[in-house]
Formats: structure tokens, sequence, C-alpha cells
């Protein structure tokens, strides 16, 4: 395959959370084609995206193999003063302080208005927020994780009403997230569970006002002093946002698996 063959895949695989894949794909194409900057700067974001600390080893070891013999690379430049800024100074204090030699050397190579210049501004941006903005980015990726969740529970409800999913591509992240759902709530014994997806809102509801009744009645009794019993309530509906969650997960290896056996048939015809 040719290096944009490889770049391509890389980047579809990536975009579905593939990085395993990622990273064999780029450690492929590098032992085929050899030293190449933009399969060494997938190598090193595959390993990136696990946010793990051997990992950031891993792709600070890709990123410095690719600017050995592509020193003004900015792919590879700026990815790896995203990943210093990220390292904590106590721990890491190497890799953070090398932020600075790379700032300087991205200056000289990417002009004002590049969009290497705003990923630089932006990753700048990111490392010199304090306590409370780090507080509020942890909280937003909060809310983006349950709004994502909600909206993957409404495309449930909605085909629990139609009684079935629409046709759809296999590599459709979406619908293969509602197909694994349906998978896993059908049955008999899961009719409770699909009953809550469809009415995820007012299950929410009802379940917050059992609970504080129930923790105020067992106070009122003389039971308890104290009462956090009435939060048992919620049981049911974390465990149908767990199997919603599960369904995501098997949908993004069911999707990669279907892009890897695509790539698959298209080096056998082409070879």
């Amino acid at each position: 395959m040719t290096r944009d063959e490889y770049a391509d895949r890389c980047e579809e695989l990536f975009a579905v959370g593939g990085f395993t894949q990622v990273r064999k794909l780029a450690e492929a194409g590098l032992e085929e084609l050899g030293h190449d900057p933009v399969l060494y700067r997938w190598l090193g974001l595959a390993h990136a995206a696990e946010d793990e600390d051997d990992h950031d080893t891993e792709a600070e070891k890709a990123y410095e193999a690719g600017l050995a013999e592509s020193p003004e690379d900015l792919g590879l430049l700026v990815s790896y003063l995203e990943l210093c800024l990220r390292a904590d100074a106590w721990t890491y204090p190497g890799r953070s302080g090398r932020a600075v030699m790379l700032k300087e050397r991205i200056a000289v190579l990417a002009p004002a208005g590049s969009p290497e210049a705003a990923r630089v501004e932006d990753a700048l941006g990111w490392a010199g927020r304090g306590y409370w903005q780090d507080m509020r980015e942890r909280t937003a990726t909060v809310r983006a994780d349950r709004a994502a969740l909600a909206s993957h529970s409404a495309d449930v409800a909605e085909a629990l009403e139609r009684g079935s999913q629409s046709p759809a591509h296999p590599e459709d992240l979406r619908a293969a997230e509602v197909a694994a759902a349906l998978e896993l709530l059908a049955g008999p014994w899961r009719a409770p569970m699909r009953l809550l997806v469809r009415h995820r809102v007012a299950a929410y509801v009802a379940t917050f006002t059992l609970a504080l009744v129930t923790n105020k009645a067992l106070v009122l009794s003389g039971t308890v002093s104290y009462s956090v019993w009435g939060w048992l309530w919620y049981v049911p509906l974390l465990l149908v946002d767990g199997k919603l969650k599960t369904a995501r997960k098997l949908a993004r290896q069911r999707v990669i698996a279907s892009m890897e056996a695509r790539h698959a048939d298209t080096a056998a015809s082409t070879g």
C-alpha cells in the first residue's frame, strides 16, 4: 500500500476509537515503507489517545523516532507538543520541559494564522488552565458523556417504538450502537429495562421522587437518623445505563471489525 492509503485507513479507524488497530496499521506501514513522519504521527496519536502512562511513553518514542529524520515536520512537532503539555511536571519533568523547545521550533516553522499555529494556541490555552478552569472542563466532559448516552437512549427508544431498526451501513457507528442495544435488551426478562429506556425522562423524575420520599419516610419513622437507602431506587436505571454503555462498546468493536474486513478485501483485490 501507499503512504496515503495507510494514512487514510488510520484516520478511519482512529475516528471510531480503534486505537489498537491504528497502531498495528502504522507499524505495518513503517515496516513496509520505511521512515514516514505521517505514520509515526498516527502511531504516536494512537498511543496518546489511550491516556495511560505507558502509552504516553510509547507515544513519545514514536514522535522522537519520526522527528529524528524529519525534524521540521509540523504534524509531529505539534502532536509532540500536545503530549508534553499534558505531562505532569512532577512525574515527568523532562517531557514537560521539552514543551518550551517544541513551541520555539513550531513558532519558526508555522506562520501566524496557519492550522498548526492555531493548534499550538489551543494546546497552550489548555495547559495554562487553572484549577477551576480544569474543574469546569471535566464537568463539561461529564455532561457531554451524559448527553451522548441520553441521545443514544433516545435512538434506542425510537427503535423500540417502531419495533425494529431501519437498515444501515455496517460502518454506521450510531446505527450499530442502536442495533447492539436492541440485542442486549431483547428477551422477556428485560422488558422492564426496555420500558425504562422508552420513558427515560419520566423514569428519572419518578426515581428521584421515590428516593427523596423513601429517605424522608425512614427518618420520620425513627428507623434511622439519616438515610441514603432511598437512592437504591436508582439501581435499575444504572443497570440500564450500563447496558447502553456496553452496547456502544460492542458497536464500536463491530464497526472496527467491518472496517478491517473492508481493508482486507481491498488489499486482496488489488494484491
